[in-house]
């Protein structure tokens, strides 16, 4: 293998010529050329700062009357809720003799080690060493390694960065409002790094064209109702892009005709490093506005397997038609579209893939030096590779810290804001495949 095929850059005889096969076979297995973003071990440049934020690490209703092991960031971790009612996230292997608390006591304060009984409360701190003496200083000198964590609406949520860095968590104006939302937690697994599910996120052609019916001939008519979006996701949209968070974040506005005298305009919203709110995933909501109807955060569990974990929205506003499916929501499942989770047999992702499919097979690590960035379509200057991947780029880590850029979050307050505030809008005019059609963009807390 060449030089240049390590580093993924095809032979220039190879382009576009046909059967190339032999000339391009070293970019099938190129090394991945974005790791400085794509790696979130403890001390890497990525892993320090998503390290700056909360971020889930599982749902409440894993903490049941014994720990949860869980793997966060590189992190060997274990999750629990004592009996008070108090979360703690610490390291897994008990500072005695290393012995795993995830086969630890679950206790009226704090969690204890089965092999020797010594007993951590949430914070780490050493409560009681029953083998050593009462004099003993001990619990002065020894301190499991421990994590802040809390809970919100059915997800747990752990700050594992620098002690004196600790943010508040921001809570945006779509938790709350409109009143009566109700946020229902999931999660979803991934064999792949965590970048290349963010990137699909916020990619709005693939939902006209993977998500519209791309199965195989003859496959089961439930199936392909399942893996394809219904309500106005078949039309090409045409896209503008809005930096967001001082560079740090987008928000992205996908238009679609939908007759003569309709526009559908759906808004999303990436913010560094790993945050994503989605608008309507089940149709096009008809009436004038409408919040969010996902919000999730793309959490590494090691370079090679990640899971999404958020909050599907259920309200009368984004779903008024009720096609939202709560009790479909947990761990490693959600409500919309087949093809979002590992669990279906292999014939039938061939026969009617999905977002896993395509997300996953890219390998536990994509190569973007494989790709053809494109023109988007109807002549936007940027690409049709989603902008997620030159966004971070833009904002790549440096080995210094103190040169990280946190996205700067506005938080709501914990309550429903005013009408004013929410939905005062701003008219623009934008040509699409009809002149001069009027869009409108509301105004946000995010």
């Amino acid at each position: 293998m060449t030089t240049n095929e390590r580093r993924g850059a095809a032979p220039a005889a190879a382009q576009g010529a046909p059967y190339s096969g032999y000339l391009l076979r070293g970019l099938q297995n190129a090394a991945p050329t974005s790791e400085d973003i794509m790696r979130t071990g403890p001390g890497t440049p990525m892993g320090e700062y998503m390290r700056r934020y909360w971020q889930p690490v599982c749902l409440s209703q894993e903490l049941t009357d014994v720990p949860k092991a869980i793997r966060i960031m590189h992190e060997d971790l274990v999750a629990f809720r004592d009996r008070e009612g108090n979360v703690g996230v610490l390291h897994r292997k008990c500072a005695h003799r290393g012995a795993s608390l995830e086969f630890g006591i679950v206790q009226q304060r704090g969690i204890r080690c089965c092999y020797h009984g010594w007993q951590f409360d949430v914070n780490g701190k050493l409560l009681e060493a029953p083998a050593e003496p009462a004099d003993s200083r001990l619990k002065d000198t020894v301190c499991q390694g421990a994590y802040p964590a809390f809970e919100r609406d059915g997800l747990v949520f752990a700050y594992m960065g620098p002690p004196d860095r600790k943010p508040k968590f921001p809570v945006f104006d779509g938790y709350v409002w409109p009143r009566g939302t109700r946020l229902i937690p999931f999660s979803n697994v991934f064999d792949c790094n965590w970048l290349q599910v963010h990137e699909n996120q916020i990619d709005h052609y693939h939902t006209a064209l993977l998500h519209n019916n791309m199965t195989v001939a003859g496959v089961n008519s439930s199936i392909a109702d399942g893996v394809t979006l219904q309500g106005g996701f078949g039309e090409m949209p045409v896209i503008d892009w809005h930096a967001t968070h001082g560079g740090n974040g987008i928000i992205f506005t996908a238009g679609r005709r939908l007759s003569d005298d309709t526009v559908w305009i759906r808004i999303s919203e990436l913010a560094l490093p790993n945050f994503m709110q989605n608008a309507a995933i089940v149709a096009a909501a008809p009436q004038r506005h409408s919040g969010p109807a996902m919000s999730r955060w793309q959490v590494p569990v090691d370079d090679q397997h990640s899971i999404a974990f958020g909050w599907r929205h259920f309200n009368d506003e984004v779903d008024p038609n009720h096609n939202g499916k709560e009790e479909q929501c947990g761990v490693d499942k959600i409500d919309f579209l087949i093809g979002q989770t590992r669990h279906r047999s292999y014939d039938e992702m061939q026969r009617a893939p999905g977002d896993y499919e395509v997300i996953v097979s890219q390998g536990p690590m994509a190569i973007h030096s494989l790709e053809h960035p494109v023109d988007r379509m109807w002549g936007s200057t940027c690409t049709d590779r989603n902008c997620a991947m030159p966004l971070l780029e833009s904002c790549r880590p440096t080995r210094c810290l103190h040169e990280l850029k946190p996205a700067v979050r506005r938080p709501c307050r914990d309550t429903p804001p005013t009408p004013g505030s929410r939905s005062a809008a701003t008219p623009t005019m934008r040509r699409t495949r009809k002149p001069f059609v009027r869009r409108h963009t509301r105004s946000s807390c995010s």
